[in-house]
């Protein structure tokens, strides 16, 4: 899934990752916890493709970050973030039924993800009048309907109410029975320990497991 060998990046001239090694398999998931501005997200955009790294191999899915990935290995990866990637002006179900398309999955598929997430009744509400709850439960049905290989999820829980919060365990363990894999970054351990195989800190631009985890 990922095989990272000596990568370092800069972003905007900082040094953020350094000489990082890092190997995620099929069917695994992994925590990323670290202070902040430790790179945590920077790491993730890379996983996403979003980034190309300074130097060492990056492999994701099998496609060198080097150059661009294929638009299939894109399609295959799902990063949910800080940012929402929905469109405001548009309504929920608007949103969803477009990255149904995109996808190739029918429509009634943006329904019965919206469903999944408790958005049924508020589908026609405009994303920018949504609570951030709201938006955030919308974010993961993006998941549910892109049915990713990689899941990428930086601080999920972030903004959800506690009923909520077994949508990112439905999503890890869904991505892991489609022999893909998963990394969630979060500030929180004891919600993460439960979700992963490893929990994994980023200090000093390289990657090293927490004792007592995994």
């Amino acid at each position: 899934m990922i095989a990272f060998t000596k990568v370092s990046l800069d972003v905007y001239r900082a040094p953020v990752l350094r000489d990082l090694d890092w190997r995620l398999a099929a069917g695994n998931a992994v925590g990323i916890v670290g202070a902040n501005g430790a790179g945590k997200t920077t790491l993730l955009h890379l996983a996403a493709s979003a980034y190309r790294p300074a130097s060492g191999t990056a492999l994701v899915l099998g496609a060198d970050l080097a150059g661009p990935p294929p638009s299939e290995v894109r399609r295959a990866i799902c990063l949910i973030g800080h940012h929402s990637a929905l469109y405001p002006q548009l309504s929920l179900a608007e949103n969803l039924r477009f990255i149904a398309e995109l996808h190739g999955r029918p429509p009634s598929m943006a329904d019965a993800a919206l469903q999944a997430v408790g958005l049924a009744r508020a589908a026609d509400r405009q994303v920018g009048r949504c609570s951030q709850g709201m938006v955030k439960r919308a974010e993961l049905a993006r998941a549910v309907i892109s049915q990713p290989t990689l899941l990428l999820l930086d601080e999920p829980h972030a903004g959800l109410d506690p009923e909520a919060r077994e949508l990112v365990d439905f999503l890890i363990s869904g991505v892991r029975e489609r022999a893909g894999a998963a990394v969630v970054v979060s500030h929180d351990r004891e919600l993460l320990a439960p979700l992963v195989d490893e929990v994994l800190e980023l200090r000093d631009g390289r990657l090293s497991p927490v004792p007592g985890f995994g």
